[in-house]
């Protein structure tokens, strides 16, 4: 539902980004570059004034040509654009048709985590605390727990290549206990207790 809400507001955005042509008569021609959350890709929307040739570029931050394709007698095309394996950095997507050339400058930048992290109380077995991490990918996460006064009772890395748990078992500690699960790259959660 929110990939066809993203479509439909491109495409507004194009519409609504009218040009005059050589009458002064309205057009919805242009081009719009959208990210796919939670991926290295982005699409290329793109509406032209008229049937035409046209070719998309794809260049770097040094200018040079990282991606090239030809369409023949298009008037509008989505086109997704996978990012996976290039440099992070600032890239150029250029467009054109018979009527010139659209340029739009995009950031591809590293995906945020969406790991999903829980912790929960065991019922059966006092002071003791499952931690659950899914979608770790093999990325090094710290695991901290503290009391209710904040002094810190346990600190470790954890580095496994999937998903995974733990049990945790805070023998003599009374109160609120705090976990707090973070990354290399300043993802931070917190759960309290």
């Amino acid at each position: 539902m929110k990939t066809k809400a993203m479509y439909i507001a491109a495409f507004m955005v194009i519409a609504a980004s009218v040009t005059a042509v050589a009458k002064g008569e309205p057009s919805n021609a242009g081009m719009v570059v959208v990210p796919v959350k939670g991926s290295e890709v982005f699409k290329v929307i793109y509406r032209g004034e008229s049937t035409s040739r046209v070719r998309l570029n794809v260049y770097n931050s040094s200018s040079d040509i990282v991606f090239t394709e030809t369409f023949n007698h298009l008037d509008g095309f989505i086109r997704p654009l996978n990012f996976s394996g290039l440099k992070f950095g600032e890239y150029t997507i250029e467009v054109t048709d018979a009527q010139g050339t659209r340029v739009e400058k995009i950031s591809h930048q590293p995906v945020a985590s969406e790991r999903t992290i829980h912790v929960s109380k065991l019922l059966n077995d006092e002071g003791s605390f499952l931690l659950s991490v899914a979608k770790n990918g093999g990325e090094a996460i710290t695991v901290k727990i503290f009391d209710k006064a904040s002094n810190l009772l346990y600190t470790g890395s954890k580095s496994e290549s999937g998903d995974f748990a733990q049990v945790y078992t805070l023998k003599d500690v009374t109160g609120a206990v705090t976990f707090e699960v973070s990354d290399k790259n300043g993802y931070v959660k917190t759960i309290q207790f």
